[in-house]
């Protein structure tokens, strides 16, 4: 606890900007959460463009509105 997964379209990170990534998100959420970064799990999850709307835009935004904090502007 707790567990971040990011759905993204495919796009090359390169090992660098994917660490810097993965440190910011694991310090806004250890400070949210005021808990210790070895129980925090981040995923990356891409998905390709064609399938975003049945895999993620549907499922995860339209029938899971009240669990966004921030939606998106599509």
């Amino acid at each position: 606890m707790p567990h971040v997964n990011i759905k993204h379209f495919p796009i090359p990170l390169g090992p660098a900007r994917e660490a810097e990534l993965v440190a910011a998100i694991t310090l806004a959420v250890q400070a949210a959460f005021r808990c210790e970064p070895g129980v925090i799990s981040i995923a990356l999850e891409p998905v390709e463009r064609d399938v975003w709307n049945e895999r993620v835009y549907v499922p995860e935004i339209v029938q899971r509105k009240e669990l966004l904090r921030k939606a998106p502007n599509y």
